[in-house]
């Protein structure tokens, strides 16, 4: 496969993002679009409060622009590669505008329960179900999925299959979403696990997710120029429906929706420890953690932003590598 396009729609779309982030920051603060801290949250957080947020528009325009570029280059001789970069662009824009209705209401309308969990469930259902079935009905990639290190497959009865993809979609959408929560977290994770599934792409050849999985990676770096601790700005609901759809819908678009059992272990371990918080503490009335998800357990034992940061990338890309082996 020649890498070349590849190569440059990265670069330009973290070009794009960085661009971006110059302009629509200030925007951002001007009208005082600002992080609005939890009051049971760590204490170190209120700093924070007033820090630009509703960032993840700087990465959906990116990723709009760019995708548009990958669609027009390869329309005239390659159409379904050019059509499929659209799709896994549609669906990930998709779950972002979910994430920036609620951003909206909670930010602009000053409305701080934000979009109702039943309707952004809902939400999330109708987009995770129509991306499965137009898969099945349309592209007609069938019901099978690979099983990571027996090198074997599985074929699910359809409806399994779609009940399986949704529910793979709406797990990784909130896994990224709990993992935001501290600077630069999940853009980081996200850009290691989206890197790994565009070099699963250039292994197995499927062009298209090595497109827009190289525009994806592009822009999550431009956008960690401006999230890294001290960050300057959030991406908020957002940016992390929008990652944690895009890694979702790479992986049941591959075929290996298993895979980010492993790829995604950082955003896995963080939503069981706020499950295994909540059941604990319903049944013993005590804490397993000092503060769930994970993350802001280790904060309030000491450790700062930046180590939290490292040691979760680290453990990230170890898996990973474990991941690249696995298939």
């Amino acid at each position: 496969m020649n890498l070349d396009f590849q190569i440059k729609i990265l670069l330009l779309s973290f070009t794009i993002t960085v661009l971006l982030a110059i302009i629509i920051i200030p925007i951002l603060k001007k009208f005082k679009i600002g992080q609005n801290e939890r009051d049971d949250g760590p204490k170190s957080h209120i700093k924070k409060q007033g820090t630009p947020t509703m960032g993840g528009i700087i990465m959906m325009i990116s990723i709009i622009m760019c995708s548009i570029g990958g669609f027009l280059y390869y329309k005239g001789d390659e159409t379904t590669v050019a059509q499929n970069i659209l799709l896994l662009s549609i669906v990930t824009i998709g779950f972002g505008l979910v994430g920036f209705v609620d951003d909206f209401k909670k930010l602009i309308l000053k409305n701080t329960k934000g979009l109702r969990p039943i309707f952004k469930i809902i939400g999330l259902l109708l987009i995770a179900g129509g991306f499965a079935i137009y898969l099945i009905q349309d592209l007609k990639i069938g019901t099978d999925i690979i099983i990571p290190f027996f090198n074997k497959s599985i074929t699910f009865p359809t409806l399994i299959y779609i009940a399986f993809s949704i529910f793979v979609m709406l797990a990784t959408t909130n896994a990224i979403n709990l993992t935001d929560g501290i600077d630069g977290l999940a853009t980081s994770v996200s850009a290691i696990i989206l890197t790994t599934l565009t070099i699963v792409a250039i292994i197995l050849d499927v062009k298209e997710v090595v497109v827009f999985g190289s525009i994806l990676v592009g822009t999550c770096l431009g956008f960690l120029i401006f999230n890294l601790h001290k960050a300057k700005v959030f991406m908020g609901d957002l940016g992390s429906l929008m990652l944690g759809g895009a890694i979702a819908a790479i992986s049941v678009y591959l075929k290996m929706p298993l895979l980010l059992l492993l790829l995604a272990i950082i955003p896995v371990i963080e939503t069981i420890s706020v499950i295994a918080q909540v059941i604990f503490y319903k049944i013993t009335g005590k804490r397993i953690l000092k503060m769930a998800p994970l993350h802001h357990h280790f904060e309030l034992s000491g450790w700062n932003e930046n180590k939290i940061v490292s040691i979760f990338c680290i453990i990230t890309l170890m898996a990973c590598i474990l991941g690249l082996y696995s298939i």
